[in-house]
């Protein structure tokens, strides 16, 4: 008898095995959980350039470090060069100041800013040390050798100033 309703019926139960099978391949294709949505990346790709600077021991936040702070940054952005600082500690002297200059040389600084007169002093005292090293300082000084010097003035100028010697200083460096 079962034998007589499968003949009878074939076209049915071949019906009903397909949409088994289909079922189970759709719900074995379906992810478990639905997708997980990531945030855009938040890091940047930089060049293989960097530009540091030195300042007294109030870090960027004093009155001569911040434009020179923000003319790097505002370079870093155009140029995906990386900029750091490094505060002196201590004694408010060049002597001092000396470890420091020699410590961002160390760390392979391609461009070396100095801000305040013992930094600035232990940068032009330590440049000729350091030929293939590029030095900024900020101060009434004249340039000479690799030894550059921005005039201090209005925030705005020392920052744009700054901001152009890193760029060229980074774009020289990516030619190489």
């Amino acid at each position: 008898m079962a034998i007589g309703w499968l003949r009878k019926y074939w076209w049915a139960a071949t019906a009903v095995v397909a949409a088994l099978g289909i079922g189970l391949g759709v719900f074995l294709t379906l992810p478990s959980h639905p997708a997980r949505v990531l945030p855009p990346a938040r890091a940047r790709v930089y060049t293989a350039f960097d530009a540091c600077l030195l300042t007294d021991s109030a870090g960027i936040g004093s009155a001569q470090a911040a434009p020179v702070w923000s003319g790097m940054q505002a370079a870093s952005v155009q140029s995906s060069g990386k900029v750091s600082f490094l505060s002196v500690y201590g004694p408010d002297t060049a002597a001092n100041a000396v470890p420091y200059v020699n410590t961002l040389v160390q760390r392979q600084c391609n461009l070396v800013l100095a801000v305040g007169p013992s930094q600035v002093a232990a940068a032009r005292q330590q440049a000729g040390a350091f030929p293939k090293v590029h030095f900024v300082v900020i101060d009434g000084g004249s340039s000479s050798g690799n030894v550059t010097a921005v005039a201090p003035g209005k925030d705005t100028d020392v920052s744009s100033a700054v901001k152009n010697i890193v760029i060229d200083a980074a774009d020289s460096i990516s030619v190489r």
